[in-house]
């Protein structure tokens, strides 16, 4: 893993969980057989820096959905 281009999507995206959750989804993604949005720099890069490129260079973005957020039970202590 890179840290140059996990620094350059940590950028784009400023949640870490949510950019964790992001790259996973990216890689399960790419191990199912989906095409990347970027091409591969070398055949053997990794498809966790494939996902981190894709998410730097803006080709891979994520919408949080609020109304599912507001709806979400809140526990109470």
């Amino acid at each position: 893993m890179n840290s140059e281009l996990i620094d350059a999507a940590k950028q784009k995206v400023a949640s870490l969980p949510l950019l964790i959750n992001m790259v996973s989804r990216r890689v399960r993604q790419l191990n199912a057989g989906m095409r990347p949005y970027v091409k591969p720099l070398t055949p053997n890069e990794e498809k966790v820096d494939i996902a981190l490129r894709e998410i730097s260079e803006g080709k891979l973005t994520s919408e949080i959905g609020f109304e599912a957020v507001a709806q979400a039970p809140v526990s109470e202590k």
